[in-house]
C-alpha cells in the first residue's frame, strides 16, 4: 500500500513520493495572531498534526515547519484600538494559540518561524524578483508584477483576466496593474517598520511564507498545507513569487475544508467564532480533538453542540474499553508502536488521503471485538484488541493511556468535571426536595455536601456552590 493524497494543484489524488527517500518536508501556514484562536483554527492544526503522525507511522522522518504571521494590517488595527504596542497583541495571541494546540494534543512543529524574524530573507527574495523583472518598487512599496507570470492562477484555476484587483494597499495607483500584489508595504506614520533598500516598511502577507519555507525546508520541499480559504490569493501568490524567482517550491498542496456554524464559514468577521475556552465547557479536550479530527479533512464540518456531544459519547465508548481492558490485564504496557500493530483496513483508510472516518470505524470495530473478549474472559484476545486499538489511537493522537491525556493537569481537570457533575446531581435532588416541601431531605443533602467540604449558597431561587477554602 502507498500513501495517496489529494493535490490541490493537480485536482486529483496522487501517489505520494517524497523528494528525499525516507524524509518528508512539510510547511503549513499558521495563524495570523490578531486575536485568540477559535475552533476553526484548531481544525486546521489537527488535520496536519494527523498528517505528520501518519507520515511518521509510515516510517518517514518528518520536518515540520509552521509559521506565525506576527505583523500585518489586522494586528496593527487591534493594537491601535487597544492603545497597545503591536507586539503585545501578537505575543499575547501567539501564546493563546500555543496553549490551544497543547490542550488538543497537537505536537509542536520542528520550527515555528515568525515573520518579523525573517526580514533579511524577504529582502533577498524581493531583490531577486526585481533583478529578474518580476517585481518593482513604487513609492516605498514593492509589488509583484502579475503579468510577468504566464502561469498565474494555476493553483486556484482562475483566469488572470477575470480576477479583481488585489485589495492590499490604500493607494492602488502605485501599481502597474490592479492585480499586482504587495511584497512590501511602505511604513505609515506610527506604524512598525524595518529598513530596506526601498525605504522603511513592513512585509506583505504573501512574501513571508515563501521566504521562511525555503529557509527551513529548501528551495524545493514536499508538502505545503493550509486552509482552503488560503488557496487564493495567499498560496497562489506564494507560488507566483517563488517560481518566478527560479525556485521549484512545493511539490504537493493540501488544503483542509473549513468549519462552519449554521451554514456559514467560521470567521471573526461573521461574529460567530467559537473560542476554545467556551467549547471546553461542553467537552474535554480529547473529546474536542476526536470531534474536530474525526471528519475527513477535506469535508466541511458544521459545528453544533449535539454533534459535539455525539462525538464525546463515541470517544467515551472507546475510552471505556481501554480502561476496562487495562484493568483486566493489570498492566496495559507502554504505548504500542504503529509498526506491526495496525490492522490492514486502518492502514488502507489512512493511506487513502487520510481517511480518518474509515480509520475510526476500524477503531470501533476493534473495540467491539475487545468488549466481546472481555465479557468472555479471553484475556489474550483482550490484549490483542487493546494493542490494536491503542496503536490506532496513537496515530490519531487519541490514546487515553498516553500523553498528554495521562498528565496530572488533564487528570485534575477531569476530576473537577466529575466532582462538579456529582455536586450538581445532589443539588438537583435538593431542589426537588424543596419543591415538594421535603425540607428535612433538602437540609440533609446540604449538610452532606458541607461535610464533604462543599459550601452551598442559595441566591434568588438558585443554588451556587464552591469548595471550602
Amino acid at each position: 500500500m502507498t500513501l495517496r493524497i489529494h493535490d490541490t494543484a493537480t485536482r486529483e489524488v496522487r501517489e505520494f513520493t517524497p523528494l528525499v527517500p525516507g524524509q518528508v518536508s512539510l510547511y503549513v501556514c499558521g495563524a495570523t495572531v490578531q486575536a485568540p484562536p477559535h475552533i476553526g483554527h484548531l481544525r486546521a492544526a489537527l488535520a496536519f498534526d494527523v498528517l505528520a503522525r501518519w507520515l511518521e507511522a509510515r516510517g518517514y522522518q518528518v520536518i515540520f515547519c509552521r509559521n506565525v504571521t506576527d505583523i500585518d494590517d489586522k494586528i496593527i488595527r487591534v493594537a491601535e484600538q487597544e492603545d497597545n504596542p503591536w507586539w503585545v497583541v501578537s505575543e499575547r495571541n501567539q501564546r493563546a494559540f500555543t496553549h490551544a494546540y497543547e490542550l488538543l494534543g497537537c505536537r509542536p512543529p520542528d520550527v515555528e518561524p515568525r515573520a518579523t524574524g525573517h526580514v533579511p530573507e524577504m529582502i533577498a527574495l524581493m531583490q531577486r524578483l526585481i533583478d529578474t523583472g518580476h517585481a518593482y518598487a513604487a513609492g516605498g512599496d514593492v509589488y509583484f508584477d502579475v503579468r510577468t507570470d504566464p502561469d498565474y492562477g494555476k493553483l486556484s484555476g482562475q483566469q488572470p483576466d477575470q480576477m479583481r484587483g488585489a485589495d492590499d494597499v490604500t493607494d492602488a495607483a502605485l501599481k502597474r496593474d490592479p492585480r499586482d500584489f504587495a511584497l512590501w508595504k511602505a511604513a505609515k506614520p506610527g506604524e512598525p517598520f524595518w529598513d530596506t533598500p526601498w525605504g522603511p516598511g513592513r512585509p506583505g502577507w504573501h512574501l513571508e511564507c515563501s521566504a521562511m519555507s525555503m529557509k527551513y525546508l529548501g528551495e524545493a520541499f514536499d508538502i505545503h498545507g493550509g486552509g482552503i480559504d488560503l488557496v487564493f490569493p495567499h498560496h497562489e501568490n506564494e507560488i507566483a513569487q517563488s517560481e518566478s524567482a527560479g525556485f521549484p517550491f512545493a511539490q504537493y498542496w493540501m488544503h483542509n475544508a473549513l468549519l462552519g456554524v449554521a451554514g456559514e464559514k467560521m470567521s471573526k468577521s461573521l461574529g460567530n467564532s467559537l473560542r476554545i475556552e467556551e467549547i471546553l465547557k461542553l467537552a474535554r479536550p480529547v473529546e474536542l480533538r476526536y470531534y474536530l479530527g474525526g471528519a475527513h479533512y477535506r469535508s466541511v464540518l458544521e459545528f453544533s453542540e449535539d454533534s459535539l456531544a455525539e462525538a464525546a459519547a463515541a470517544y467515551k465508548r472507546i475510552e471505556g474499553f481501554v480502561d476496562r481492558a487495562a484493568e483486566a490485564l493489570g498492566d496495559p504496557g507502554d504505548p504500542p508502536s504503529a509498526e506491526g500493530n495496525l490492522p490492514l483496513s486502518f492502514i488502507s483508510a489512512m493511506d487513502d488521503d487520510l481517511g480518518v472516518p474509515a480509520a475510526l470505524a476500524c477503531v470501533h470495530a476493534a473495540v467491539r471485538d475487545g468488549n466481546t473478549a472481555l465479557q468472555a474472559g479471553r484475556l489474550d484476545d483482550v490484549r490483542a484488541s487493546l494493542t490494536q486499538v491503542r496503536a490506532m489511537l496513537g496515530v490519531l493522537g487519541l490514546d487515553p493511556l498516553s500523553e498528554p491525556w495521562t498528565s496530572s493537569d488533564t487528570q485534575s481537570e477531569r476530576m473537577r468535571e466529575i466532582v462538579g457533575s456529582l455536586v450538581q446531581a445532589i443539588l438537583d435532588q435538593r431542589q426537588s426536595a424543596r419543591a415538594r416541601k421535603d425540607y428535612a431531605t433538602a437540609d440533609a443533602l446540604r449538610e452532606g455536601l458541607e461535610k464533604a467540604g462543599i459550601v452551598v449558597e442559595d441566591t434568588g431561587g438558585a443554588s451556587r456552590w464552591e469548595i471550602r477554602r
